[in-house]
């Protein structure tokens, strides 16, 4: 790995064969979505403006013992979009549509950034759908994230390759600039849980942040993981936002341990 791959933005690795995928038709959409691996289900949510394809390297490491489900958001890659509202509650109940489709009442929740916001939401609105959850990037307040970030070569570098990846994906490749115009709309508007909600959570939960990650104010990732009862709080060392990309391995070994950690637990069982 790099000395400082917080500077750098690798390209996923080529996604493997799944074993299933297809579109699910789940509140007026239609819901991209592929199944890896067998064993204890673990949904993988991917951030705004990408898509499924990003989580490659920890589907690689994750089905190799558990069962691996990815989806592209309402609006993003190979899903359709929809007329209602975009909202992290809509594209939450998207989801929990999806794991009624498959037929899978439980499971882990990993997500990055807006995935982890949308895995706060199901903890905080349906935590009996959740065994465990693991956030890295998330919030629960759209005034803990830095908008300055945002003009890192980085994130310029992520935008650049979320457009191409769309036109390549979507049915609509016009459509890109709505989406952002969208997405940002919510973003500046959502989420704001009261700490009495993010409180309330009782699924074992591990929020994760990362040392160079500045779009994300690290006294807000410190917040939620001193207010979800039990929750355990990591720092991903020499990584910013895209701790996935740039140490994929490192990442897969801290998700992998959370996952081993809970094989006993249940979800009323916070982490100790």
């Amino acid at each position: 790995m790099a000395s400082e791959p917080w500077k750098t933005l690798p390209e996923p690795v080529p996604m493997q064969t799944a074993d299933e995928s297809g579109f699910a038709s789940v509140n007026g959409i239609n819901m991209y979505y592929a199944v890896y691996g067998t064993g204890d289900p673990v949904l993988l949510i991917h951030g705004g403006l990408s898509n499924a394809d990003v989580w490659s390297s920890q589907v690689a490491a994750l089905s190799k013992t558990y069962k691996v489900i990815v989806a592209d958001s309402r609006g993003h890659g190979r899903s359709t979009r929809g007329d209602q509202p975009m909202s992290y509650d809509l594209m939450a109940a998207d989801y929990l549509a999806l794991l009624d489709r498959l037929k899978i009442e439980r499971c882990a929740l990993v997500g990055w950034s807006d995935g982890g916001v949308i895995g706060l939401d199901i903890a905080i609105n349906h935590p009996e759908r959740l065994t465990r959850l693991y956030v890295q990037g998330a919030h629960t307040d759209a005034g803990a994230v830095s908008s300055s970030a945002f003009v890192s070569w980085n994130f310029a570098t992520f935008f650049a390759r979320a457009w191409r990846d769309y036109i390549r994906l979507s049915d609509t490749p016009w459509r890109f600039p709505l989406l952002v115009a969208e997405l940002n709309g919510m973003w500046g508007r959502e989420p704001h849980w009261t700490p009495e909600q993010v409180a309330s959570i009782r699924v074992p939960t591990e929020v994760v942040a990362a040392e160079h990650d500045r779009s994300i104010k690290l006294e807000h990732t410190q917040f939620m993981a001193a207010t979800i009862p039990g929750a355990k709080y990591v720092l991903l060392s020499r990584v910013d936002h895209f701790a996935l990309l740039q140490d994929p391995d490192g990442f897969n070994r801290s998700v992998l341990d959370f996952l081993k950690a809970g094989a006993a637990q249940t979800v009323d069982e916070p982490t100790p």
